[in-house]
């Protein structure tokens, strides 16, 4: 999810599945009880794990990382996705949207 969010929230993302996450300021909150804090080009997770946003490049401490090349996101683990406005395609089929702060996967 947190490749999900990177996506939606033009920030980062990477493993665990939520249906839905709002950003306020520089903080994410995910209804599955994962959150975020932004410093910079870094994001903090609560559950220990960060990334990195350098370039079109974000590198994830848990090893994978993303490349943004327009607007189409090409992941490590081969998968990929496409936004579209408010939507984001995901090569797995699953799809989120954002509406204001708040982001909502399917």
């Amino acid at each position: 999810m947190r490749f999900l969010l990177s996506v939606a929230l033009v920030l980062v993302a990477t493993a665990a599945q939520a249906d839905s996450c709002q950003q306020t300021g520089n903080f994410v909150s995910c209804d599955n009880g994962l959150s975020a804090q932004r410093i910079g080009d870094f994001t903090y997770w609560s559950d220990g794990t960060s990334s990195q946003r350098i370039g079109n490049f974000t590198y994830n401490s848990d090893g994978s990382s993303s490349q943004r090349i327009g607007n189409f996101n090409h992941y490590s683990d081969g998968s990929s996705s496409q936004t579209i406005g408010n939507f984001t395609y995901f090569s797995d089929g699953r799809t989120c949207q954002r509406i204001g702060n708040q982001t909502y996967c399917n």
